[in-house]
């Protein structure tokens, strides 16, 4: 029997590569926005989506105000007269297009379904999650995926996990283990909710925030020994 018969991942930099998904769908915003993709200006954009995704991990802004507020940011910052709107609609549809997984994902995923079951629990936009995990090899591994947009709470929130909980038979606060790379919203969430915790951790970043975190790894091939 698995210590842990139920897994809940998160998605973005736990399951999928969101950096180079990120690259792609940036230099498609570059290019009907009129300008030339660099890294410098994707580092710029960054300082404003990082800190907004930051704001919605507090809940203090909406999903809806943060895809159209980041690329407002960046295009008054840089003193342009683009279209955030459009923008940011050729930037979601170019990240649910790119599928690309993180080293070893796809060989956890496959090995750990046949003894395990497994969720995705993301915050990230519905339209892009669902289509990348429709796309990717995956996909059919994973149970469900729990969308924080169709939901209609995030993580960390404790109304997040009620609905997760409420809607997987037979998982419990002790059968289930959740997976994810981000503090303030995977980490935080598993402790506020009393679950137990495995933060992937690929760059050994220090954890500030002091929360507890049960077992920490820097591949996923690690997961064996665990669950």
């Amino acid at each position: 029997m698995p210590r842990y018969p139920y897994l809940l991942f998160d998605a973005d930099d736990t399951l999928f590569s969101f950096p180079a998904a990120n690259r792609v769908a940036f230099a498609a915003a570059c290019a009907v926005s009129g300008l030339t993709f660099s890294d410098e200006l994707l580092a710029q954009y960054e300082v404003h989506n990082s800190a907004l995704w930051r704001q919605f991990d507090r809940g203090e802004v909406s999903k809806e105000f943060l895809v159209l507020e980041r690329f407002r940011r960046f295009f008054a910052e840089l003193g342009i007269d683009a279209d955030p709107r459009l923008a940011n609609d050729v930037h979601l549809t170019a990240l649910g297009n790119s599928a690309v997984l993180l080293p070893h994902a796809a060989e956890v995923v496959k090995t750990l379904a046949r003894t395990h079951r497994l969720f995705v629990v993301t915050n990230a936009v519905a339209r892009v999650q669902k289509s990348r995990l429709s796309q990717s090899e995956i996909a059919p591994y994973i149970e469900r995926a729990f969308i924080s947009e169709e939901i209609g709470a995030a993580k960390p929130k404790r109304t997040y996990f009620d609905y997760v909980f409420a809607h997987v038979d037979g998982i419990t606060r002790d059968n289930c283990l959740l997976v994810g790379d981000s503090l303030t919203s995977d980490i935080l969430g598993a402790n506020e909710y009393g679950l137990k915790c495995c933060w992937f951790n690929p760059d050994h970043a220090p954890n500030h925030a002091g929360l507890h975190v049960d077992y920490e790894i820097a591949d996923l091939r690690e997961l064996y020994d665990i669950v």
